[in-house]
């Protein structure tokens, strides 16, 4: 409605693309986190999405970060709520200047996986409390991070016996299962080679006390997943005490926060539909896929918030958000519809955003599509490739259960960063 009036003044850009959050979602998912998995800190993902209420508000409910890089540690740190002592530097492969900023800037907590990371350390950062990050099986995630990072355990006796040459002080152990994992079990055996990596680090002079046990944790199986994750440690670590146990969810937290509104900018469609009807009609008989008949085009692609296409090997289905300016999409209107194609607005033929999808045949320029699940790995990697702005986000906390809380933590983390007494809107 807003994108209409705009338009109406001749704004430039009105139908602007724009992303809605709800910020109580974020809430319930911590809740939800500390209730299934009450032993284990969760260290926020940054790199998931780095979004500035984001990272507010979780630093508000107590939560931790893992950052990446100089510049996500500088982002977690100018919340003004956050110590160096929440962020663990969870990138096993740093430039030296990096460690030397992250020594100036206090974060000692640290990743590592290979001899020369640990000579770098050695010679810039010597204070670091450093965890050992293992390879573990990740076959079963979206993205396989165990191609990059972790050190197989044959190598973990070597890497240690080094450690302790370079008088560096080794606390603990990190594995990540792959992000997106949809297979819990493999849980189950990365606890397990925790375990043997424990016992190697007390073989080598170390009392380790730290186990971080990574990402990988999706929303809908988020409870199957915390249960096989809780018995593999009570089986592997009996003896917990002095133990802490950390996590580092990142699409867990922000993936369902987060949804995204497009406006049709362009359509293409064959010129003859009664001709466009007969060729899916052919294509369906003869056992193939039905072709789409209509191309639309929206402001946002995959070179922006749609890059998760991609990188994050996501798949997007659309549906209507509003149909000749209204919301109320008549369901004899939404019935009848045809085979499409969505794609972004670059002039790129890479950027499609949808190959087919199901969409009221009635859709017109200057309509609006919405899409869900749009809070990770998006925003956080959009360019601005011919000359496409971002798309902006528009924040809500929801009408729903947690709505009040978090407005109350974001106030009281406003009050801290204001150093007022009073709360700030």
């Amino acid at each position: 409605m807003r994108a209409a009036r705009l338009a109406v003044d001749h704004e430039p850009d009105a139908e602007k693309a724009f992303f809605v959050a709800d910020l109580s979602y974020v809430y319930r998912q911590h809740q939800r986190f500390k209730c299934f998995l009450p032993e284990v800190e969760p260290f926020y993902a940054v790199k998931c999405n780095p979004d500035p209420y984001v990272l507010r508000l979780l630093a508000g409910l107590g939560a931790n970060f893992d950052c990446a890089s100089n510049g996500e540690i500088a982002n977690v740190l100018s919340t003004g709520v956050v110590e160096p002592s929440r962020v663990i530097f969870a990138n096993p492969c740093k430039a030296a200047s990096h460690l030397k900023q992250a020594a100036r800037a206090g974060v000692d907590l640290m990743t590592f996986d290979n001899a020369d990371e640990l000579h770098k350390v050695a010679r810039v950062h010597p204070k670091a409390r450093l965890v050992l990050r293992i390879l573990t099986d990740d076959s079963k995630a979206l993205c396989r991070l165990g191609l990059k990072f972790g050190a197989p355990l044959a190598s973990v006796p070597g890497l240690l016996a080094m450690a302790h040459e370079l008088g560096l002080n080794v606390v603990g152990i990190s594995f990540h299962v792959g992000s997106g994992c949809y297979d819990p079990s493999a849980y189950s055996d990365a606890i397990a080679r925790a375990r043997a990596a424990f016992d190697m680090g007390r073989v080598a002079g170390y009392q380790f006390h730290f186990l971080d046990v990574g990402g990988g944790f999706e929303d809908h199986t988020f409870e199957n997943t915390a249960a096989i994750l809780r018995d593999a440690i009570d089986m592997h670590f009996p003896d917990r005490s002095g133990l802490r146990i950390i996590a580092e969810p990142g699409r867990y937290y922000v993936s369902r926060a987060f949804s995204l509104a497009t406006n049709i900018i362009a359509r293409r469609a064959a010129a003859d539909d009664v001709e466009a009807v007969a060729t899916n009609i052919s294509a369906s008989a003869a056992g193939g896929e039905e072709q789409p008949s209509v191309m639309y085009y929206i402001n946002d692609g995959v070179y922006g918030a749609f890059n998760c296409i991609l990188f994050d090997h996501q798949v997007v289905q659309p549906y209507v958000l509003a149909l000749s300016g209204s919301f109320h999409v008549p369901s004899d209107v939404a019935g009848d519809v045809r085979v499409s194609s969505v794609w972004g607005p670059t002039c790129d033929s890479i950027d499609c955003v949808c190959p087919t999808a199901r969409l009221p045949a009635a859709l017109q320029v200057g309509d609006w599509l919405a899409f869900d699940n749009m809070g990770a790995y998006t925003v956080c990697a959009a360019s601005q490739f011919n000359g496409f702005t971002l798309s902006q986000v528009v924040y809500t906390t929801g009408g729903g259960a947690g709505a009040v809380e978090t407005r109350r933590v974001l106030q009281s983390v406003a009050v801290q960063v204001a150093g007022t007494d009073q709360p700030t809107a």
